[in-house]
């Protein structure tokens, strides 16, 4: 059996806005599994949240993912960094939508200090 869609509503789209914009100039990618049928999608309802706040993105940080994989959504730092305030902010508001968020430490992803990925995975839990 597929898994549904997921899609943030327009609801949880202005409350992730409206708690985001009190984290300015951050900075963020947004990575997607194009194996996911559903991750191309997803991954563009987080970036243009991103973009209304006036976070640091471009289209171009939309991208693909191809080597490993994560369940649901992951957020990517070197592991010499911590999770920007924005990051922590944006995890918290989305686990009140049942929404949960793994953080992956990866020493040779090359991520600057004060920013992170958004990495868009399946819609399965690990097992």
């Amino acid at each position: 059996m597929a898994s549904p869609t997921r899609k943030l509503t327009v609801h949880q789209q202005a409350v992730l806005i409206q708690v985001l914009r009190a984290f300015p100039e951050q900075r963020v990618a947004v990575r997607y599994f194009p194996s996911v049928g559903d991750a191309y999608s997803y991954a563009r309802d987080f970036l243009t949240i991103f973009k209304s706040v006036g976070w640091n993105v471009s289209d171009a940080d939309l991208g693909e993912r191809p080597s490993g994989q994560v369940s649901g959504l992951a957020f990517l730092v070197s592991q010499d960094h911590r999770l920007p305030s924005g990051a922590e902010a944006l995890r918290d508001a989305l686990r009140i939508y049942g929404i949960e968020v793994e953080i992956v430490l990866d020493p040779g992803a090359n991520v600057p200090a004060n920013s992170f990925v958004l990495t868009v995975g399946s819609g399965q839990a690990p097992d």
